[in-house]
């Protein structure tokens, strides 16, 4: 097999398969090639990964090592996403009155989807985590996508349990600026105790839904250890969760004067 056919089969196959842990002789086995060459062919996949801001290989030594793909993307990728989803949002057609704006479309947007998921994937892939955790419905499309990337399972919490979910845990929560109590639940065989998770979520506005989540998951003594939010909205200020992350705050929704304001979190590319 030629080395330019060769290494593009190994980073397809990589690629296809994020976060996935490999044995270097599995691809020397596949490919018939020295450990040598695989190290060169690695070389070249992270310089065309590197050039497009993609992600990277990881290779990691000794026993129990290997290599893998971690998803990625560049400060200037994030830029460009930051700023279509700012002019997206900007619509005042989008104005729902109280405040809230329809989001459905850019939520169930393939492209979109994909770019904020890959900003979590690189954010939280070192954080040793077993699961990736929604609320339904609109946030299941980022947090899919993301639990993709960094290779675990999704577990969607349900606003009301189902018979199909089996035997479930529930708890009630204050969402919202009213504190309007809520409920929301999860199934008992979703979630094993003492793991890792992190929570996804389309918007955030107190946090109110985010303070749930991590409650019913420390019912089963499951630890957060991560927040990605797509939206947040600056007000309140005081958040009911810390330690988040999102990728746009909306500053205000002028409904008198048909203005909406969002501006990128900065931080993310730094």
């Amino acid at each position: 097999m030629k080395k330019n056919k060769r290494v593009g089969m190994l980073m397809d196959e990589l690629l296809q398969n994020p976060c996935r842990l490999y044995e270097s002789k599995h691809f020397c086995e596949k490919y018939g090639i020295a450990k040598s060459s695989l190290s060169e062919d690695i070389k070249l996949i992270n310089e065309i990964l590197h050039d497009n801001g993609s992600g990277c290989i990881e290779s990691i030594q000794g026993a129990g090592g290997g290599i893998r793909y971690i998803p990625g993307i560049s400060a200037e990728k994030i830029r460009s996403l930051q700023n279509e989803l700012i002019e997206v949002l900007s619509d005042t057609t989008r104005m729902l009155g109280g405040k809230y704006l329809y989001t459905s479309d850019i939520m169930f947007n393939g492209q979109f989807v994909n770019g904020i998921a890959r900003i979590f994937a690189q954010k939280f892939h070192s954080l040793g985590a077993d699961y990736v955790v929604t609320v339904e419905t609109k946030g299941i499309g980022i947090a899919a996508q993301t639990a993709y990337m960094l290779g675990l399972p999704l577990v969607v919490i349900r606003r009301e349990a189902k018979y199909s979910e089996g035997s479930t845990v529930s708890i009630n929560y204050f969402s919202g600026t009213n504190e309007h109590i809520q409920k929301m639940s999860i199934a008992k065989r979703a979630v094993e105790p003492g793991r890792k998770a992190i929570i996804i979520d389309d918007f955030m506005r107190g946090g109110g839904s985010l303070k749930g989540i991590q409650d019913i998951l420390g019912e089963f003594d499951v630890e957060t250890v991560g927040i990605g939010v797509a939206l947040e909205s600056r007000l309140p200020e005081k958040k009911k969760v810390k330690d988040y992350t999102s990728v746009l705050i909306i500053d205000d929704i002028d409904e008198e004067n048909h203005v909406i304001s969002v501006r990128p979190n900065e931080t993310l590319s730094e």
